[in-house]
Formats: structure tokens, C-alpha cells, sequence
């Protein structure tokens, strides 16, 4: 999944998300470990599990799609999960990558916000070659304030549901929680609404 994505002339809901490998993917990483945790109980082994069920996938997409950097990518995040619970000991810690990586996210969007400097103005106008271009064009750049709020909002929320999920070491909800709201789903809606807002530019629409 990619901004670069808003640019293209067609996408469905369904391709927003990823498709279902990429949806199959992302949950599983997720889920496997939830899973093997319930069972096993021992945060170690269930990491250990996860990493092995990660790199089977990898393989399976790197024969099958000839893609290199997204199993890659799949394989490095899930590494350093497992890596964080194994020392841990706590298997809360298998989700903190994720509770970060929202926190972040939404400082990183809603300082963009404020310094009008939004994120998806910022990548949309390389892409697209605007560069400043789209600064100059009120109706242009409110749908990049919008597109950029979009997705702050959808830090803000996952941040707020997952780090007292991870304080108190709800691993169930919280393991469901970052898979929604975390992963592929929740990103993908954004991805959609967003690239419905600028549909009707027509250097987008085409």
C-alpha cells in the first residue's frame, strides 16, 4: 500500500486495502501470534511462530509476485515485534511497533497541519510533478488539507484506543485492535475517501 495509490484513475475499496493478500498478510502476522500466544501461553515461542509463518509468506510472495521489498518490509516489522516481546517477556510488547508507529504517524501528520505543510500535499505534489504549484491553488490544496486530516484522524484514533490497550496488557483487544485499526483495513478506507476527494481533479481522474 502506497500514497501513490491516490493517483491512479480507478480504485476500488477493495484495491485500497491491498487486496486480499495484502489484507491476509497483515492480519495473520497479527492474529498468528495472538493465536499462539492463547495456546502455548510463552511469548517467546508464539514470537518465534509468527516470524517463521511471516517468512513462509514472504517466500510465497516473492515466487509468486516476484516482489522483493514488501515481503522484505512484512518480514523486518514483524522481526522487530517478535524481538521486542521475546526480550520483554510481556506479550503486549508484540504490538508496542504498532502503537508507535500510529503515535507517530499522527504527529508527524498533525505537525504538517499546522507548519501548512500537509503530508499528502507534500508526496501528491512530487508524484504529480505539481511541486509548489498546488500551494497557489485554493481548491487544490484544501482537498490535501482534507486528505491530511483524513488520515490524522485515523492516527488520533487508533493512538487512543491502543495505548491504554497496551498499558494495562489487554493482549486480546488490544492484538484485534491494532489488526483494524493498525493495519490494512483501517489504512485502506483512508486511502479510498481520500482518493474520492481528489477524483475530481482531472489530472487525478484523468
Amino acid at each position: 500500500m502506497s500514497l501513490s495509490m491516490l493517483t491512479q484513475k480507478s480504485l476500488s475499496l477493495f484495491s485500497a486495502v491491498g487486496g486480499w493478500r495484502t489484507v491476509a498478510e497483515g492480519v495473520a502476522s497479527r492474529v498468528l501470534f495472538l493465536v499462539a500466544y492463547l495456546v502455548t501461553g510463552q511469548v517467546l515461542t508464539s514470537a518465534l511462530i509468527t516470524v517463521g509463518g511471516v517468512v513462509v509468506l514472504a517466500v510465497v510472495r516473492l515466487f509468486t509476485d516476484r516482489k522483493v521489498w514488501q515481503p522484505a518490509i512484512g518480514v523486518i516489522v514483524v522481526g522487530v515485534s517478535a524481538l521486542l516481546a521475546g526480550n520483554s517477556g510481556h506479550a503486549a510488547d508484540f504490538y508496542l511497533s504498532t502503537v508507535l508507529w500510529q503515535a507517530g504517524g499522527g504527529v508527524l501528520f498533525g505537525l504538517s497541519i499546522l507548519v501548512r505543510r500537509p503530508v499528502i500535499g507534500l508526496v501528491l505534489g512530487r508524484l504529480r510533478g505539481e511541486h509548489r504549484t498546488w500551494r497557489r491553488d485554493r481548491r487544490q490544496r484544501r482537498r490535501y488539507y482534507l486528505c491530511t486530516t483524513i488520515f490524522l484522524a485515523k492516527f488520533v484514533i487508533a493512538t487512543a484506543a491502543l495505548v491504554p490497550l497496551y498499558l494495562t496488557g489487554t493482549v486480546i483487544p488490544l492484538g484485534i485492535a491494532a489488526t483494524l485499526l493498525g493495519g490494512a483495513p483501517a489504512a485502506g478506507v483512508c486511502l479510498h475517501l481520500c482518493w474520492r476527494i481528489l477524483r475530481e481533479d482531472p489530472r487525478t481522474a484523468g
